[in-house]
């Protein structure tokens, strides 16, 4: 080991790759956090369609961020110290699984379904959603609470990593 704990990395590529990770977890996980202003309540159908658009688009930055930030953070911790031993890398790995899971598993679905009636439906763009479809917005919106609040768990994980 070298003295800032990496097998003989140099100290400019260690700060590249530390840079690199935090920042695609941030844009990795960010949407998540976002996706409370999308799927607000008392929108019209304008709005939630505009709403839907955004968070289409949305998608693309947790799989290329949130991709990135596991494998820099594998590679961190097989080039450094921590090596695998420690649990606030199982706990993080897992953390972040969930997160998929609960993302991809139920939010995703949910959202595709929603969009199909609010896209197929002929009713104004300034008329406000029907009870069917506010129902559907609240129940993303709650599925989305459960992966913000394992993102923030993620993010308390990896700043107190070193006392775990």
């Amino acid at each position: 080991m070298s003295l800032n704990g990496y097998m003989n990395l140099p100290e400019s590529w260690l700060n590249v790759l530390v840079f690199i990770h935090v920042v695609s977890a941030i844009v990795g996980v960010g949407p998540t956090f976002f996706s409370h202003v999308l799927m607000r309540k008392g929108q019209t159908y304008g709005q939630l369609r505009g709403s839907l658009g955004t968070a289409k688009m949305l998608e693309k930055f947790p799989k290329i961020g949130g991709s990135l930030a596991v494998l820099t953070g594998l590679l961190l911790a097989w080039l450094g110290d921590y090596g695998f031993q420690d649990f606030w890398i199982y706990a993080s790995i897992a953390d972040y699984v969930i997160i998929q899971i609960v993302v991809i598993g139920f939010m995703a679905p949910a959202a595709a379904k929603l969009g199909q009636k609010v896209f197929g439906s002929a009713d104004p763009a300034d008329q406000p959603v029907s009870p069917e479809i506010a129902a559907g917005t609240a129940k993303i919106n709650n599925i989305n609470w459960i992966a913000t609040v394992f993102g923030v768990l993620l993010f308390v994980l990896m700043f107190f990593k070193p006392t775990l």
